[in-house]
């Protein structure tokens, strides 16, 4: 019996030392929570009733070069109500005119909201949804409805601000302005110019506490912010919106008549690299075209025979030809090991020069003339390409460039026939914008600029950061290799495979490009269309490259019918705008010639705008663009130039005055 006790009495013992211990334990962690990990535990608790929340800043504003807004960021404001902080004496007397005044702004009936309202106070709904996406000026008028004026702790008014990008000419160059985007991660995606500016537009964000009022449900405590959201700045791009409508819709006009995949075109300012325009156009399975991808930066593909011009180029600065070097294109049909070299042309063109050759965009005779010049020595000519800048990206702002192919001897892809395929533009790659640079060069005798999207960085009217002219490669080439490129590129228009874009009015100098899709059948075969230039000719202003893929063959696939004549539209449509000089000349001119400049008729305009001037023998085009910028309103008869005006020369005119010219 006594041993019975005393095995009761331990496991009395051993249970009262275990509960002794765990009351230890509780009091050490009560003592740990409260004093060493108490300042966590009150945050996490506070973090379930309160937060703070990010409020995005306002982007700044994305313009074109003259000032039209190309995106900018539109702030939108839900309005939501809280039906249980509003006493009762406030919600008897405000909830009917503060429906009335719902019902006036937003049209429904008031007994719509009546019913609305008082529903959420009796179900002690905290979050009444009142109207999504007001924008600003409609959000200050519901702030001042009655009820709503005493703000969110007496008035219930909730207020959920967010802002939209939004851009104000629409789908036209959607690609090249792009947007940044955000997840959750906060990574970031990037294009186009909201992309690639980012840092400079999204500003920086502000801070504001709310209150967990219900399942995934804040409240905004009060009605300021803890940190006010600071404004991005604005960005001034280079690009000119009348510029990017006559090239999104020239290009889309033909993209449309041959049903073409995609196609791409970049008009930029010679002198000083900025890109005027760029319009990128993919083809959806329904058979429309939308700004897809940005095809001009980041397409690399085989060019064609617009790097004839490189060709070319290379092979006059190593003083391997000249101009007059005489070639035998044989029947149109020559053969490099196990392939064949072909022209278009069947039965070739003889034995022509190279400037000939160029014209008529022999495939034979630059085949011909690289491989006979280079072939004991190929990396002359690869390293003339890439001395160039023909090897390397522009280094653009915009995320995604196309890196540029060009195959070096040595390399796993250089077989016996890579030289002369190289000559006409197959098993080289380069981006529509990197073969741009190129011809600009050429356009500016030999000094190549970077190619810029972008003209400064200023808030209000005061100026953050200036992007300037940047040059790549002084002198790509000599000024002497330069002018005799020029001459080649004018003939081309003038009695070439370009000579459908020849017009009278101005001179164009480009080349045009053909060359396949792929490496299928001929029944399988697709093709890449495209023609490179400048204009106008004499005094280049702009360059421009037209890209086309996959037009219907049976329609047409050659560069100088798909290609060329949107190159055309837009040159023709930009050089009626251009003004010469603003300056009159009161000599008679009769019969000028377009090749010379008229610089000759724009002299003291700005001090005689109210004497006629003589404008006998000058274009249509440049009559208007002159008489308008003086104030005269033109009737035109005929086409052509001027024969007769109904003003003589030196009489003093009046501002809206009409005036009749008769043309020839």
């Amino acid at each position: 019996m006594a041993i019975k006790e005393k095995n009761i009495l331990n496991r009395l013992y051993f249970i009262a030392a275990c509960m002794f211990v765990f009351a230890v334990a509780v009091l050490i962690k009560l003592v740990n929570i409260q004093f060493v990990e108490g300042d966590m535990y009150r945050k996490k608790a506070q973090e379930r009733v309160f937060k703070t929340f990010d409020i995005p800043a306002n982007r700044g504003n994305l313009y074109d070069s003259k000032g039209n807004l190309l995106a900018t960021s539109v702030p939108k404001y839900n309005i939501r109500f809280d039906a249980l902080t509003v006493t009762d004496k406030d919600f008897r007397e405000y909830v009917k005119p503060l429906c009335e005044a719902l019902s006036k702004e937003f049209g429904k009936p008031a007994t719509y909201y009546d019913k609305i309202i008082r529903t959420a106070r009796a179900n002690k709904n905290r979050y009444l949804l009142i109207r999504r996406n007001l924008g600003y000026s409609q959000y200050m008028r519901v702030k001042e409805f009655p009820l709503f004026e005493f703000g969110a702790n007496r008035g219930g008014l909730i207020v959920e601000q967010s802002t939209v990008r939004e851009h104000p000419i629409g789908k036209i160059a959607e690609r090249t302005v792009g947007y940044e985007r955000r997840d959750e991660n906060g990574y970031y995606t990037r294009v186009g110019l909201e992309g690639a500016y980012g840092p400079f537009l999204r500003g920086k964000e502000g801070k504001r506490k709310k209150q967990k009022i219900a399942k995934n449900q804040w409240k905004p405590i009060g009605d300021a912010n803890e940190v006010e959201p600071q404004d991005g700045y604005d960005v001034v791009s280079t690009i000119d919106v009348n510029i990017q409508d006559i090239a999104h819709h020239a290009l889309l006009g033909q993209l449309e008549r041959f049903e073409a995949e995609h196609g791409t075109v970049v008009v930029m300012e010679t002198r000083t690299g900025e890109i005027k325009a760029i319009s990128n156009l993919g083809r959806t399975k329904a058979g429309k075209y939308y700004e897809k991808l940005n095809y001009a930066v980041g397409e690399s593909h085989e060019p064609g025979s617009t790097f004839k011009l490189m060709t070319v180029v290379a092979a006059l600065e190593d003083r391997m030809i000249d101009s007059s070097y005489v070639v035998d294109t044989e029947n149109g049909r020559v053969k490099f090991y196990d392939r064949v070299v072909k022209d278009s042309r069947w039965g070739g063109y003889g034995k022509i020069s190279v400037a000939k050759a160029f014209e008529v965009s022999s495939n034979t005779a630059f085949a011909k003339i690289i491989n006979d010049h280079y072939k004991d020595n190929p990396r002359k000519f690869v390293d003339r390409l890439i001395n160039m800048g023909l090897g390397e990206t522009l280094g653009l702002a915009i995320k995604g460039e196309g890196v540029p192919k060009i195959p070096y001897p040595g390399d796993r892809d250089w077989y016996g026939t890579t030289l002369p395929w190289m000559a006409h533009g197959y098993g080289v790659a380069i981006t529509p914008l990197q073969t741009l640079a190129f011809y600009n060069a050429i356009a500016n005798d030999g000094e190549m600029v970077k190619p810029r999207f972008i003209k400064e960085v200023k808030t209000w009217d005061k100026t953050r950061e200036r992007f300037d002219k940047e040059i790549l490669n002084p002198t790509i080439c000599s000024k002497k290799t330069a002018k005799i490129a020029q001459e080649m590129m004018k003939n081309v228009v003038k009695r070439g495979t370009a000579d459908n874009i020849h017009t009278d009015n101005f001179q164009i100098a480009g080349k045009t490009g053909t060359c396949w899709g792929n490496y299928g059948k001929d029944k399988e075969r697709e093709y890449i269309s495209s023609f490179a230039g400048y204009f106008p000719a004499e005094k280049p202003i702009y360059s421009c490259i037209v890209v086309i893929h996959k037009p219907n063959k049976e329609k047409g696939y050659y560069g100088s019918e798909v290609a060329a004549p949107v190159f055309k539209t837009i040159a023709t449509k930009i050089y009626n705008d251009i003004p010469i000089i603003d300056e009159v000349s009161y000599e008679v001119v009769e019969n000028k010639s377009i090749d010379n400049s008229y610089e000759k008729y724009y002299q003291n305009a700005q001090k005689y705008k109210t004497i006629m001037p003589n404008v006998k023998g000058m274009p249509a085009m440049d009559v208007i663009s002159l008489l308008e910028n003086m104030g005269l309103k033109v009737e035109l008869r005929g086409s052509g130039r001027v024969n007769k005006q109904s003003i003589e020369p030196g009489t003093k005119v009046k501002e809206n005055q009409i005036v009749r010219l008769e043309l020839s």
